[in-house]
């Protein structure tokens, strides 16, 4: 049975805990990108979790200040929050897209220029093994105690390097 403190049953995590879930974000990112693991793109999204729900291990929501004006994007963000909460996929929201960029890419650039959409990623788990990540499963932990405290989607602040 798992015991929670005071702090964790209020909801309110330390700097450090948040800390800790960041780098452990950034580390999930940076292991799964090269094994060609994440999806990138609310449409691309979307259309992952359409085909094959039970491959994806994470969902990432990125907003800056500028976007929670956007209504679509809100709209689109709740569409997949539910679909994921509906199929226990762990969802995390971030408030840095620029920082996300660096992490993912070091830029946020498509090949032809274009930036690329950072409003949502996807961590799918590789088919060839089952994924024993150390960072993934401190991400899950924290998700799974959110959401013990009714935070469905915990916002994660991704501090500049």
């Amino acid at each position: 049975m798992y015991n929670m403190t005071f702090e964790e049953l209020s909801g309110d995590y330390s700097q450090e805990r948040m800390d800790t879930v960041a780098r452990a974000l950034e580390e999930v990112l940076t292991s799964a990108l090269p094994q060609g693991c994440i999806t990138v793109g609310v449409y691309e999204a979307a259309k992952s979790l359409n085909v094959d729900p039970d491959n994806v291990v994470l969902c990432v929501l990125a907003t800056d200040e500028e976007d929670v004006k956007d209504v679509a994007l809100q709209i689109h963000f709740t569409l997949i929050q539910a679909f994921c909460c509906e199929n226990d996929i762990n969802i995390l929201r971030v408030n840095n897209t620029r920082r996300l960029a660096e992490i993912l890419d070091g830029g946020g650039k498509q090949t032809g220029g274009e930036p690329l959409d950072l409003h949502c990623v996807l961590v799918t788990s590789p088919h060839s093994t089952s994924w024993k990540d150390p960072a993934l499963s401190k991400l899950s932990r924290f998700c799974r105690e959110s959401r013990c405290m009714d935070q469905w989607v915990p916002i994660i602040n991704l501090p500049e390097r």
